[in-house]
C-alpha cells in the first residue's frame, strides 16, 4: 500500500456515523434536515459553537433572569412545616378511613394506618397571616416575600423517578433538566462560569443520581456542573505542584490545536464546543477560585448566614449560591439530602432527625432571601423551595406494624413547595388542601404546570422552547403529551 492509499484509508476510517448522517447529501440526514426545514414550529436555538454560553434573547421581557432551586432531597413533611390542619390535629391516633386507602398505593404503608396529627406547633405569622411551625423560626421572618404553592401533586411516589419528573419533566432517564434548558435557551451573563452549577450537602446526592442536572439530548455543554463547598470548587481546578498559569496555559492552547484538527476532519460542531469548554476551564482558575471563597466575606454576613468556612453545609451553599448569582451564573441548584422521615429510625423520624434537618435549613434559608433583597438581586431572581413530593396524614406502618418512631409515607398527592422573588407574589399562599392534608381542593398545581410558571418568568415560552430529538419530534421541558397550565395567579 502506497503512502497515498494509506492516507485515504485513515481518511475512510474517520467517517463517523454522525459524519454521514450530516453529509451525505443523499441519506438520512439529508431527509431529516428536509423535514424539519418544512416544519413551521421547528425550532432549534443557533449560536457559535465556540460560544455556546453567549447570551440569548428571551422570548419576551422577563420578570426574573436568573434561578436558585433548593431541592430538599427525600421530601419534608409540609405538616410539620406549613400545611397546618387543625382537623388533623384532633384525629391523631384514630383509624384512617378506609376511602383513603381504596385504591392508593403507598411505598411502606399497610393495612390500616392511624392518623397522626401535627408534630409540631402552629402558629400565624404576625404579619401576613400564614401558619408555620416552630421549627423555623429564623425563616418566619421573611414569610411577606414568600409564595406559597400547597397543592403540588405528582404521579409518582419513589424518589429516583420523583426527582426525575420534578427537574426534567419526565420520570425516566435522558431527558434535559430546567437547569440545562434555562441556559440552553438564555445562555449565561458569565461565560467564565458555568451557567448551570449544583452545589450537594448532607452527604450524599438524590436518589436519582447526576441526572436530575444532566442535559439530556440537549448538547453537554448546558448541564448542570457539580462544584464543592470546600476545597477546589472543581477537582483539579489548581495547578498541580510543578506547572504554573503560564504552563497550564500552553496545554490547554496545545489541546485547542488538536481539537481543532480533528474538527477540520470530521467537521463535529461539538469538537468547536468542547474546545470552548476546556478554555472556559482554563479561565475557572481565577473566576471559580474568586466565587467560592466565600472567607472573603464579612463576619455579620457569616454571622447571618451560620457559615461554616472550609466545611460541606447548607449554609455554605446558600452564600455560595448568592456569591453566583451575584456574577451571573444562570441557574444555581441546591440538593440537601437527608428529608425522608420514615421514622423508620432516629435520624428519620419527625421528633428527631426532621428537627436537626430544620435546624440546619432555618437560618440560611431566612438569610439568603434576606441578603438578596438588601442586594437589590431578589426582584429578579426566582427561588424555589420544595422536595420530590409530600408525607402522608397519616403515620407510617412498615410492613402493617406499629413503630418505635413518629415519620409519614411518601405521598404524591398533595404537597408545599414555595417560590420567593423573581416576579412572584409575597405573602401570598396558592391552593387549598382538603381538612387532613390528603388532597388538594382548590387549584391543584402539576409538576409540568410549575414548568411553566418558571420559564415564564424566564421570560421564555414553554412551547417554543424546544429541541428536535427522537426522530425530529420537538422535546420541551412541560413534555409534548401534557397540557400545562400558567400559574398565573401568584404573579406579582
Amino acid at each position: 500500500m502506497n503512502t497515498l492509499e494509506s492516507l485515504q484509508l485513515d481518511t475512510l476510517r474517520q467517517q463517523t456515523r454522525r459524519h454521514f448522517l450530516k453529509q451525505c447529501t443523499s441519506g438520512l440526514g439529508a431527509l431529516w434536515f428536509a423535514s424539519q426545514t418544512q416544519r413551521s414550529d421547528a425550532a432549534i436555538i443557533q449560536r457559535d459553537p465556540s460560544r455556546p454560553l453567549s447570551l440569548q434573547a428571551p422570548h419576551f421581557k422577563p420578570k426574573a433572569k436568573r434561578v436558585i432551586y433548593l431541592h430538599m432531597a427525600g421530601s419534608p413533611s409540609q405538616l410539620e412545616l406549613f400545611d397546618y390542619k387543625p382537623e388533623l390535629e384532633r384525629l391523631d391516633g384514630q383509624d384512617c378511613p378506609a376511602s383513603f386507602m381504596e385504591g392508593r398505593r403507598f411505598a411502606f404503608i399497610r393495612g390500616t394506618p392511624k392518623l397522626l396529627g401535627p408534630v409540631y406547633p402552629f402558629h400565624r405569622e404576625k404579619k401576613t397571616g400564614l401558619p408555620i411551625s416552630d421549627r423555623l423560626p429564623h425563616f418566619e421572618k421573611v414569610l411577606d416575600k414568600v409564595c406559597f404553592l400547597r397543592t403540588m401533586t405528582t404521579d409518582q411516589f419513589n424518589h429516583a423517578p420523583a426527582q426525575l419528573l420534578l427537574h426534567t419533566g419526565s420520570p425516566n432517564l435522558g431527558s434535559a433538566s430546567a437547569g440545562a434548558w434555562a441556559t440552553y435557551g438564555l445562555g449565561s451573563e458569565n461565560e467564565n462560569l458555568p451557567g448551570y452549577i449544583v452545589l450537594l450537602s448532607g452527604g450524599k446526592v438524590p436518589s436519582a443520581g447526576k441526572s436530575v442536572w444532566g442535559s439530556g439530548f440537549l448538547p453537554s455543554v448546558y448541564q448542570g456542573v457539580q462544584c464543592r463547598s470546600e476545597g477546589d470548587p472543581v477537582l483539579y481546578l489548581s495547578n498541580p505542584a510543578g506547572v504554573d498559569q503560564t504552563l497550564r496555559g500552553k496545554v490547554v492552547d496545545a489541546v485547542a490545536r488538536m481539537n481543532r484538527k480533528t474538527y477540520e476532519s470530521l467537521g463535529d460542531p461539538e469538537t468547536i464546543t468542547r474546545i470552548a469548554q476546556y478554555e472556559m476551564a482554563f479561565r475557572m482558575q481565577t473566576s471559580a477560585t474568586d466565587a467560592f471563597n466565600i472567607q472573603q466575606e464579612p463576619e455579620h454576613v457569616h454571622s447571618l448566614y451560620g457559615t461554616e468556612p472550609g466545611r460541606e453545609s447548607f449554609a455554605n451553599n446558600c452564600l455560595l449560591a448568592r456569591r453566583l448569582v451575584e456574577r451571573g451564573v444562570r441557574y444555581v441548584q441546591l440538593f440537601d439530602w437527608g428529608w425522608d422521615s420514615h421514622g423508620a429510625g432516629e435520624s428519620e423520624a419527625l421528633n428527631a432527625g426532621f428537627k436537626t434537618k430544620c435546624q440546619q435549613t432555618d437560618r440560611p434559608l431566612m438569610a439568603l432571601l434576606t441578603d438578596l433583597e438588601q442586594r437589590g438581586l431578589l426582584d429578579d431572581t426566582l427561588v424555589i423551595w420544595g422536595g420530590e413530593f409530600g408525607r402522608t396524614p397519616m403515620q407510617e406502618n412498615r410492613g402493617g406494624r406499629k413503630m418505635k418512631f413518629a415519620g409519614r409515607d411518601h405521598h404524591p398527592s398533595a404537597f408545599t413547595m414555595w417560590m420567593a422573588g423573581g416576579g412572584v407574589k409575597g405573602g401570598f399562599s396558592y391552593g387549598e388542601t382538603d381538612e387532613i392534608g390528603f388532597l388538594p381542593v382548590v387549584n391543584p398545581v402539576q409538576v409540568q404546570d410549575l414548568h411553566r410558571t418558571k420559564l415564564h418568568l424566564l421570560g421564555l415560552d414553554h412551547e417554543h422552547l424546544t429541541y428536535p430529538w427522537a426522530g425530529g419530534l420537538n422535546q420541551r421541558l412541560t413534555t409534548v403529551t401534557k397540557e400545562a397550565s400558567l400559574l398565573n395567579d401568584i404573579l406579582a
